[in-house]
């Protein structure tokens, strides 16, 4: 039953919403709503959002390389040491760029 309404919810906000028309009035005629804020904070915080994940990621690839050639090449954790160390230097150098560069292109 909550499928059936997520469902129904979904297909009236895809009507409601389709072709830059809400309401029979153009986008551009709208006031601006709350949702309109919650997304204009979620563009601005893009580009921070994209460097905390790369930092993430390159954290976590690192480490997983380090796991995987330890159990290939069964040197103990030596392997996952390294490649931590090593994921965490190219996470912060990449996360310090892209921050570097978001300074730089609003000026």
């Amino acid at each position: 039953m909550a499928g059936l309404t997520v469902t129904l919810y979904a297909c009236y906000t895809a009507l409601l919403f389709s072709e830059g028309r809400v309401a029979d009035k153009e986008q551009s005629d709208r006031q601006e709503g709350v949702g309109e804020g919650v997304a204009t904070s979620y563009r601005k915080a893009g580009p921070y959002i994209d460097a905390s994940w790369q930092l993430a990621g390159a954290v976590g690839l690192g480490t997983l390389l380090g796991w995987w050639l330890d159990k290939k090449l069964a040197t103990g954790p030596w392997l996952l040491v390294v490649g931590a160390l090593f994921g965490i230097g190219v996470g912060f150098y990449l996360f310090f760029k892209i921050l570097t560069n978001i300074g730089k292109g609003t000026r």
